[in-house]
């Protein structure tokens, strides 16, 4: 299922010549090659605008030397593999694994019907968290490196930085690749227009979150689903943003659990699911960073699950992940979930759930081992 639904998916794309996100990557490349404003519209080869860093060009470039329908399915496929592997490297028992995979199977089915680099944004956090925590600090500040000099979510790697037993050293290893990744693109093309590319960058990512509010396909999160419920699409995202974060670093003060691999599991799984909920630029096919995070919540509860567990994930499942597809309703997500971003909900409802559970389980006590 992991791997065959996402096949399909993108196979039925690149049949139906509808395969615009390759399209923006591809010219990611080619446009730092030939200088040209990497943040500018060329509709004459694909919708919408590239939202991606400079360093976003080199990962793409072995792709743009292949047949464009074979390039958008290796680079999904090839997306989906390192995800796989990222979650069978987890330290949890390997039939929960294979859970979290069935359980996320649909929403990466989602992911990659629209060619998403999301799904790499997933392994590159849930990669950073293992590393980390296996003491391999080289390796941990590459994925948190190349999440962000790529798309900015990358950074959330930084949320595992108290589990690093040396952190000094991981500290170096940051910044060691964060000059290599600032470095890497300039290969290709010029020191000058790499540095005006991120300044670009910061331009293109400043107009899209303004242009966001405005889009039913964009904002699928607390904030959106609060601009459209209230049906006032200026009202600021501070409000809702502070509260969250503050609500997310308060896990941080049981700092005695920071050892326990529950915690830890935990802390993952709120991560990922704040990472979605409180941007303005996830839409739907971003939540395959979320729905890992559910995942993760899910298999990492104490046994026996109890029915508000069950009830959580059922949930999610309908409204966060099915609502999209032809197994849900149409009438109910075109009226009511997709004009109001309520696929957001109970990725909200879940991650507050997440906190609750880090701030009060007791990580001392013993139960069914799952790890």
């Amino acid at each position: 299922m992991w791997f065959g639904l996402s096949f399909f998916a993108v196979l039925k794309q690149v049949l139906a010549h509808s395969i615009n996100n390759y399209f923006v990557y591809k010219y990611t490349f080619i446009n730092l090659l030939q200088q040209h404003n990497l943040y500018t519209a060329q509709p004459q080869y694909f919708a919408d605008i590239n939202h991606y860093g400079p360093l976003f060009a080199v990962i793409i470039a072995p792709f743009t030397f292949l047949p464009d329908g074979l390039a958008a399915i290796l680079w999904t496929m090839i997306s989906v593999f390192v995800l796989y592997k990222a979650i069978l490297s987890l330290p949890i028992k390997t039939e929960y694994q294979y859970f979290i995979l069935l359980i996320s199977a649909h929403e990466l089915m989602t992911a990659s019907y629209a060619v998403q680099y999301n799904i790499l944004i997933a392994a590159f956090i849930i990669l950073s968290f293992v590393y980390i925590r296996n003491g391999n600090d080289f390796w941990a500040a590459l994925f948190v490196a190349l999440g962000t000099f790529t798309k900015v979510y990358g950074i959330v790697g930084l949320a595992f930085f108290f589990f690093s037993e040396n952190k000094g050293r991981f500290v170096l290893y940051l910044i060691g690749w964060s000059v290599v990744m600032f470095i890497l693109p300039m290969i290709f093309s010029s020191p000058a227009f790499v540095v005006q590319c991120y300044k670009d960058w910061y331009v293109s990512l400043s107009e899209k979150n303004m242009a966001n509010a405005l889009s039913d396909m964009q904002d699928i999160s607390v904030m959106g689903m609060m601009r459209r419920v209230s049906h006032h699409p200026q009202m600021p995202n501070l409000p809702v943003l502070i509260p969250g974060v503050l609500l997310f670093l308060s896990s941080y003060i049981r700092f005695k659990s920071f050892g326990n691999i529950h915690y830890q599991l935990l802390l993952l799984a709120s991560t990922l699911i704040f990472t979605v909920i409180f941007s303005t630029s996830s839409e739907s096919p971003t939540y395959i960073i979320a729905f890992a995070g559910v995942a993760i919540w899910f298999m990492n509860l104490e046994r026996p699950v109890k029915s508000v567990h069950v009830f959580l994930l059922v949930f999610a499942l309908l409204i966060t992940s099915l609502s999209p597809s032809d197994l849900f309703p149409q009438f109910i997500n075109r009226h009511y979930i997709k004009p109001y971003s309520f696929k957001a909900l109970p990725c909200l409802v879940l991650w507050l759930y997440i906190i609750y559970e880090l701030l009060t389980r007791d990580f001392r006590k013993k139960h069914v081992p799952n790890v």
